[in-house]
């Protein structure tokens, strides 16, 4: 079976990216929308407060155990966002390493932003996805 998501490079645009310009699903297919994943803990407590590295290691195992709980995997992502509560660019880029380490060569489509704040007390990083699985995948989801 091919995967459901199909990465675009155009190559009239920047190269240098470290992510796909577009991705394409054809239908049918059963979308799967992921809340933002958050660097909580089991227990619903921040982890690694004031650490953007660790936070976004628990972020993406969280994504991942959502993701899997609808019968879907980071390989099935079709476009992400993640949320970084900072104005430097430093900070940003130690997420998107992170990120891009559990995201390996399925670079979806990807935006990276800068926020004031996030939701829960001492959070510094949220990944929010959309991902599409074929329809006979709809009978493993939990």
């Amino acid at each position: 079976m091919t995967a459901p998501v199909k990465l675009v490079r155009d190559i009239e645009l920047a190269q240098t990216v470290e992510y796909a310009y577009a991705s394409v699903a054809d239908t049918p297919l059963r979308c799967v929308w992921v809340a933002g994943a958050c660097p909580l803990d089991a227990d619903g407590k921040t982890v690694a407060v004031g650490d953007y590295v660790e936070q976004t290691h628990q972020v993406m195992r969280n994504l991942v155990t959502a993701l899997r709980g609808a019968g879907a995997s980071l390989t099935d992502i079709a476009k992400t966002t993640v949320y970084v509560a900072s104005s430097r660019q430093a900070d940003l880029g130690a997420v998107w390493q992170v990120y891009r380490a559990y995201m390996g060569a399925h670079d979806v489509p990807s935006t990276l932003l800068g926020v004031t704040v996030l939701g829960y007390a001492d959070q510094l990083v949220e990944v929010e996805a959309m991902a599409v699985i074929p329809p006979s995948a709809a009978g493993q989801s939990r």
